[in-house]
């Protein structure tokens, strides 16, 4: 029988670690898990039970779930876009880890099942335009989605509702926006723009050497959700009775060159700028359509980009200062 363990597969990373302490924080007995050395962990929380597991394998998927009543399913071979045009076999390895977790959820009797999804799944045709209206969860079929990492998510949901429709599992999904924040990865080749671009700016300026490098032209669009909004919708929507996937972001969309030009204005600099447009760069124009989240919980992801930035940026800059080794 299933006790009131949460489990956090994917816990050492970025959104696990907040997650995590989001969950200790409401009172849960949680039981964080990783592929990654303990030591490695954006962040490991002694009040959690943390255990080294390759969740790719289906043993270790049983023994993270063992006794447990939910799990979070955020654990994944990823990174920003960098890492995923040039790793697809990688990215798509990660479907052995959705699929062990849902069976091992399965035999065990767990009560609910989250799966972190993308909005890489997106149909390519629907974000050619840098001014794009917002994605609704339509726009996901007829299927085209990125090549290999958005091909995997969005098998993977397929796999989440066709266990609930034909064993009962209780399963929720939410396709993730450019998810930023302190206590992430920002440099190594997996960070996302928010990290990358904060990173660069904060190492201009504590060079001195105001110059930095852009992938593509600067004009692509995105919406960027600040990791706390990214933890309250998780809990939120695992919690509901919403059985499709939806999006979780902000429907705030600037372009790269506006989200560089924020951070100068946080670093109190001003750069050159580069463009490398040979770079990978996604799509030309991506944002988040939040009406179903509004219909559905009455709430949406609010914090600014500024005001996200502002705590991003002073987290990664003090890393910069310290000339930490990566992650």
């Amino acid at each position: 029988m299933a006790s009131d363990i949460v489990v956090v597969a994917g816990g050492g990373g970025f959104i696990g670690g907040h997650l995590v302490a989001d969950l200790l924080e409401q009172g849960h007995t949680v039981r964080s898990v990783d592929v990654k050395p303990i030591d490695q962990w954006c962040q490991a929380h002694h009040d959690a039970e943390n255990l080294e597991l390759d969740l790719r394998l289906a043993d270790d998927c049983r023994q993270a779930l063992a006794a447990a009543s939910h799990v979070y399913n955020l654990a994944a071979d990823m990174g920003g876009m960098g890492f995923i045009e040039n790793n697809r076999a990688l990215c798509m390895l990660s479907v052995l880890i959705n699929t062990h977790l849902l069976e091992a959820s399965r035999t065990a009797g767990l009560s609910r099942f989250f799966f972190s999804s993308s909005a890489c799944v997106y149909a390519a045709d629907k974000q050619i335009d840098p001014n794009n209206p917002g994605l609704r969860e339509s726009d996901a079929y007829p299927a085209m989605p990125e090549d290999g990492y958005g091909w995997e998510k969005l098998f993977s949901e397929r796999m989440c509702r066709h266990f609930s429709e034909d064993f009962g599992l209780m399963t929720r999904v939410a396709r993730y926006h450019n998810v930023y924040g302190p206590a992430g990865t920002w440099t190594g080749g997996r960070e996302k723009a928010p990290a990358a671009i904060c990173r660069k700016v904060a190492e201009a300026k504590v060079a001195g050497n105001h110059e930095i490098e852009i992938w593509g032209n600067g004009h692509q669009t995105r919406s960027f959700m600040y990791i706390d909004d990214c933890v309250l919708g998780t809990r939120a929507i695992m919690g509901s009775g919403i059985r499709e996937p939806i999006n979780l972001g902000s429907s705030e969309m600037v372009s790269i060159n506006q989200l560089v030009s924020v951070v100068e204005d946080i670093a109190g600099i001003a750069c050159r700028r580069t463009y490398d447009l040979s770079a990978p760069k996604g799509v030309n124009g991506r944002n988040s359509d939040n009406q179903t989240i509004r219909d559905l919980l009455a709430w949406e992801p609010s914090t600014s980009l500024r005001q996200g930035l502002e705590s991003t940026y002073a987290w990664i800059y003090d890393q910069v200062r310290a000339g930490l080794v990566v992650r």
